[in-house]
């Protein structure tokens, strides 16, 4: 069962039961089967889950599928896959992280990029409709992935000393030091992740929640709405090009994802803050 169809759930009376609103967080929970229990709680396989796992495995297949039989000459899949790999090699990598070191950041920002996107198309694509980054535990995983080469890379780089000084741009007064520093050690090690992994999950639950609204918003109207029933075609067509809208939405969010990620690698790799 889907997000959309959890909610129509919510919303909608089945025979002899009554709807509630708004809905509770229960109501998103969507466990398929336990896997282990440790103590008093039990662990469960959920239906996210899955999504992530199934988008492993099509992107699996795709890229095997895709080069296992590369030639100077491209097959259509191939092709296909050239076009995206380009795409994050040259109008991401190259651009925001520089000639010099981009080639070795590519793949982590292609893989990223294209476990992002598939997970947030989820939420358009039948049967699944439900976008995997609208639950915010995976957001939240891929921005650690993304907030630890960062650092790693700018100890790396620096020194771990050399990293901290980096921090603060050359040339300002003594007096200011502790006051930018303390603002920079902020947003490098709260403000940059918190606002990476919560602007992918908030975009991925708020358009699909909008896109619940019109579509079960519109059955209420037809069942129960009189005279607005009149208004529920309508609301179905609003849903219909809201559709096409958040599929454009979900993907310049992998696109934001992914490019601020390497802006920060870039970043974290200058040699002067």
């Amino acid at each position: 069962m889907s997000a959309t169809m959890t909610a129509a759930g919510t919303l909608l009376p089945m025979a002899g039961e009554e709807s509630h609103f708004p809905p509770t967080p229960a109501d998103f929970w969507q466990p398929l089967f336990p896997m282990f229990s440790l103590g008093e709680t039990t662990y469960y396989f959920t239906r996210p889950m899955a999504l992530i796992l199934i988008s492993f495995i099509v992107l699996t297949v795709w890229l095997l599928v895709s080069t296992r039989r590369a030639s100077v000459v491209p097959s259509k899949g191939q092709w296909f896959t050239e076009r995206v790999y380009d795409f994050v090699r040259n109008d991401i990598a190259r651009d925001m992280i520089g000639s010099r070191d981009f080639l070795r950041f590519t793949p982590l920002l292609f893989a990223l990029f294209t476990f992002i996107l598939l997970n947030n198309w989820f939420g358009i694509i039948p049967p699944f409709q439900n976008p995997t980054m609208a639950r915010v535990a995976f957001p939240i995983a891929l921005t650690l992935i993304v907030y630890v080469v960062y650092h790693w890379i700018g100890v790396q780089k620096h020194g771990l000393g050399g990293y901290f000084r980096f921090m603060i741009p050359p040339g300002l007064p003594s007096w200011l030091v502790p006051f930018i520093f303390l603002l920079e050690l902020m947003t490098f090690f709260i403000t940059r992740p918190l606002t990476l992994a919560l602007r992918l999950f908030g975009n991925m639950f708020a358009g699909h929640m909008l896109l619940v609204v019109f579509i079960i918003g519109g059955w209420e109207l037809l069942v129960h709405g009189g005279a607005l029933s009149l208004v529920a075609l309508p609301a179905w067509i609003m849903g219909a090009g809201l559709t096409v809208f958040e599929a454009l939405i979900q993907f310049l969010q992998a696109y934001v994802f992914v490019l601020l990620a390497a802006s920060y690698f870039g970043g974290a790799l200058a040699d002067e803050h």
